[in-house]
């Protein structure tokens, strides 16, 4: 059975558990009885894989806390030389 979240203008949020056939946009609160409205909250990614949440989390925190850059990273790859003799013909740029 889904849980679904309420908040209620004095009371705060809290959880229903429904089925999606009792389902209402609006809800009673428990400690009030006030009218509550429905909120949509991010779905559970626990069954992530390890890779993906280090992904999610490290795109989360960059939203928020951006890593200022000093330098260019170190590259890795160097630039073939050819030793074909009909590419020092080439134009240059």
């Amino acid at each position: 059975m889904p849980t679904y979240g309420f908040r209620c203008a004095r009371c705060g949020p809290f959880d229903v558990r429904r089925s999606m056939t009792e389902l209402s946009e609006l809800e009673r609160c428990p400690t009030c009885a006030g009218p509550a409205s429905r909120v949509f909250g991010a779905p559970a990614l626990r069954a992530v894989a390890p890779a993906m949440r280090r992904a999610l989390d490290a795109q989360e925190r960059s939203a928020h806390q951006p890593a200022v850059v000093t330098s260019t990273p170190p590259s890795h790859r160097r630039t073939p030389i050819s030793t074909d003799p009909r590419h020092a013909r080439l134009p240059r740029p």
